[in-house]
Parts: structure tokens; C-alpha cells; sequence
């Protein structure tokens, strides 16, 4: 019985373990799924949980509630250390699981050394209890008393901090005064013109502050019984002048670093640090290890390099898993990965988005909206999973509507 481990649950593992349950093996292998956390996070819909638009566990289903025991098995641990010449992984509770078919999935993490008073003060937006967390703070915020102005900063105009922004302002409404800084000269950096343009308006629309061509210095506490009363510091790239701005909180989505443990590895990696691999996803000199999403630095069989998205990584899971199948049974051929861009999807706010297909076709507003609401639900993991969202989606505007105000 082959013993196939695989490292992280996000888009690349849990969808990797998904498909290879389903590939036609001689004898039922025995796959297990090793994740930190208890839950898969569907990470593209986090940002509605801040706005009340999703519930937890529609959100971040537990991966008990997606597997069957009888397929995959869930181990929920932090993986300290890989041999692949040994062909074992090493968990931090002491456990210790040898494999015939690895796949590296660990995905990124948000780096938040990089400036000074980053890890003390800033929220970073990436897992479920870092949206936990900034919604426990943002209460907290609103519920001060006499009601002020609640002012937040997001460092980083990517897709994450465009998105935290829209949904923010629409949350705060007259009391959030929120500012987006971006040490790039655009926001979206990579994005279609239509998304950028109809994200542009979304910003504009909600008063939100853009500074394009800005560092972020350092954050500090202003008085340290106050953790929420920040100061902070900027720079403008073409200025030598420097500002200090108080702020209640610091939202950070600037960057991605890969875990320790895949620092660690005695792997060819990319200046980023990213694994190399090939179109088929595997690690070079060990054909039955192979690594995608965040982790794997891929360039496709069209010679293309793939972005590091939740989209590629959906992708890259059925190649994954047809190709380590094929490489433990040598029933098949192995796959070279093709990656096809299906478009661009942003949430701008409550009940409005943009989607951007290829050919120009672009959605704006609430037909935006429900068209990306579609494609994630199809999207889902399993179709039990997709079943409960999609009935709860319909439902609970029903029950809110025969509530009394």
C-alpha cells in the first residue's frame, strides 16, 4: 500500500488530496493531509466575513467535516523538519510520518519583519483568526464611546488590500477614514486596466485615501497602556520628507515568505525562495516529491510563468494528483502542467465586485458581485460543502427578511 503525506491544506493540498482520492489505484493508497490548522480556508472570501456577508464556517469549513476517513486521513500538526532521502516528515508533536509520495503545499506567510513594529502592532489578513482577530479589534473600535472616527491604514494596494479596503469602508461607513499606501506608482499591480479602473472608482467612491510611491518606516505604539493609538511613520519614494500619522491599527498585506521548514530544504530554489520544479510539478532528483501553490516556482508547458493565486493552485492540484498517481502505479504518463488564466475577480465592497474575463468581458457592481459569488461556489471543495453555502445564501435573506426591525 503506497503512503502518500501531503504538507499544508490550502487550494494546492487539500484539492490534491481531494483528486487523488478519486484515481483509480490498484489498492486504495493511505493519503494524509497535514495542516497547522483545523480548517481550510477558502482565502478569496475572507474579506466578507469582516462585513457580516459570510459565516465562519462557510468561509473555513473544519477539514473533518471535507474528508472521509475512509480516503484521507487528517492530521492536524506543524511539520518541523522533511528528508526527502529519507523519505520522512517530522511533525513538532514528535511525530514522525514516512511517505512514498510527498507533495509540498505549505503555502506562504505574511512577512512581517520587515519594518520595524510590524510583528508588535500590524494585523496581518491571511487566515481565519487573522480575521478573527481584526474583527475583535474593530468592535472594539466602534464600540468606544463617545463614537469616533476610526482610522486605519492598510500598507499594500494588491488585490488583498484593495479588497480589505472596500469591504472596511463599507463596514465603518462616516467613521472610517481608512488609507491604502502602496510603494508601487499604481495600484493592482499586474491586473487587467478594467479591474484597476473599476477599483479605482470603488476607492474613490468610499473616500478612501491612496498614496501611491509611499514607505512605511516603522510603526510604533504612542503610549503603550494604548496599543490601538499608533504612530505611523511614512515616506514618500520622490520626498525626502518624512510623516508621522496616528492611526488606530496598521493592516499589512505586503509580501509572501515561504514557512521555515521549506527555508530549510537542501532544494534548488528561486531568489525568492521558492522551489524549483518541473511542468509536472516535480522536485528535481525526487520524482515522487512534488511541490505547488505559494511554495513552487512553476513555468508551464507553454514556457509561461504561473502567478502564485488561489486560481493556479486549484489548477495545479489535478495535474498534482494525476501525476504522483501515475508515478507510483508507472500506469500513465505524466502530465506537463498548462496553466489557463479563466479572468480576474475582486470584491469592492458589500454586494458589488468586479470580474474580468478574457476577450474584455467585464462584470461591475451587483452583477459582478454575483457572478464571482457563483464561481467560488462551484469552486468549493466538496459538493456537500457547496450545497450548505449555496442553500444558506438563499435562504438567509429570506429569514432576514421576515424578521421584525
Amino acid at each position: 500500500m503506497s503512503r502518500i503525506c501531503i504538507l499544508g491544506g490550502g487550494f494546492g493540498g487539500l484539492y490534491t488530496a481531494l483528486e487523488l482520492s478519486r484515481q483509480p489505484w490498484p489498492e486504495p493508497p493511505q493519503i494524509t493531509l497535514v495542516d497547522r490548522q483545523e480548517r481550510f480556508v477558502f482565502a478569496p472570501l475572507l474579506y466578507e466575513l469582516l462585513t457580516g456577508e459570510m459565516e465562519d464556517w462557510e468561509v473555513a469549513p473544519r477539514f473533518q467535516n471535507l474528508l472521509s476517513p475512509e480516503s484521507v486521513q487528517f492530521v492536524q500538526g506543524s511539520v518541523t523538519a522533511i528528508d526527502p532521502k529519507a523519505r520522512r516528515v517530522t511533525l513538532g508533536e514528535g511525530q514522525s510520518l514516512d511517505y512514498d509520495g510527498l507533495v509540498l503545499a505549505l503555502g506562504g506567510e505574511t512577512p512581517l519583519d520587515r519594518v520595524p513594529g510590524a510583528a508588535e502592532y500590524a494585523f496581518p489578513f491571511r487566515t481565519l483568526a487573522d480575521a478573527q482577530r481584526l474583527r475583535t479589534h474593530l468592535k472594539h473600535l466602534e464600540a468606544r464611546e463617545p463614537a469616533q472616527p476610526i482610522r486605519l491604514a492598510i500598507a499594500g494596494a494588491g488585490a488583498s488590500g484593495v479588497e480589505l479596503a472596500c469591504k472596511l469602508a463599507d463596514r465603518l461607513g462616516s467613521r472610517g477614514q481608512i488609507r491604502l499606501i502602496e510603494l508601487g506608482s499604481h495600484i493592482l499591480s499586474g491586473f487587467a486596466e478594467s479591474s484597476r479602473g473599476a477599483a479605482q472608482q470603488a476607492l474613490q467612491e468610499r473616500g478612501i485615501q491612496v498614496e501611491l510611491r509611499t514607505q512605511v518606516l516603522r510603526i510604533e505604539a504612542v503610549d503603550e497602556k494604548r496599543k490601538n493609538d499608533l504612530a505611523l511613520h511614512v515616506r514618500r519614494i520622490d520626498s525626502e520628507a518624512m510623516a508621522s500619522d496616528p492611526v488606530d491599527a496598521v493592516l499589512w498585506t505586503v509580501g509572501t515568505q515561504m514557512s521555515g521548514v521549506i527555508r530549510a530544504l537542501d532544494l534548488p530554489k528561486t531568489e525568492q525562495g521558492r522551489l524549483q520544479v518541473f511542468p509536472t510539478l516535480q522536485i528535481p532528483s525526487f520524482p515522487t516529491v512534488f511541490a505547488l501553490g505559494d511554495v513552487a516556482a512553476v513555468v508551464d508547458a507553454d514556457g509561461q510563468s504561473v502567478p502564485a493565486t488561489a486560481q493556479a493552485a486549484f489548477q495545479q492540484a489535478s495535474y498534482c494528483a494525476w501525476n504522483l498517481w501515475a508515478a507510483l502505479t508507472q500506469e500513465r504518463p505524466l502530465l506537463p502542467f498548462r496553466y489557463w488564466s479563466l479572468g480576474e475577480m475582486l470584491s469592492l465592497g458589500v454586494d458589488t465586485a468586479v470580474l474580468s474575463a478574457l476577450g474584455g468581458f467585464t462584470l461591475t457592481g451587483p452583477l459582478g458581485y454575483l457572478a464571482r459569488r457563483a464561481a467560488y461556489l462551484v469552486r468549493m471543495p466538496t459538493l456537500e460543502h457547496q450545497l450548505k453555502v449555496g442553500w444558506n445564501w438563499i435562504s438567509r435573506p429570506l429569514w432576514e427578511g421576515l424578521l421584525p426591525r
